[in-house]
């Protein structure tokens, strides 16, 4: 089964994640079939928070893929592009 998740990158204490549609069986930092995005939670300033690709991610959910808890968040409070 697709899923959709965070894949995380970063150096030790400042984290960053790939957002990413990938097996459920593979490991968090392997393979993935796509990047839809990045979160990146320490952005500071002018630096942007999220990043994703929605109709990408609306594509992959339609087509049967499951978002994991925390992208399933980030997707509801995503500002909504016009």
């Amino acid at each position: 089964m697709v899923t959709i998740r965070l894949a995380r990158a970063g150096a030790k204490k400042r984290p960053f994640y790939h957002v990413v549609a990938t097996e459920k069986s593979s490991a968090r930092d392997g393979r993935f079939i796509e990047r839809l995005g990045y979160y990146n939670p320490n952005a500071k300033g002018q630096e942007q928070k999220l990043v994703l690709d929605a109709a990408r991610v609306e594509h992959w959910t339609k087509n049967g893929a499951q978002l994991s808890e925390r992208v399933a968040y980030l997707v509801k409070t995503a500002p909504k592009a016009a």
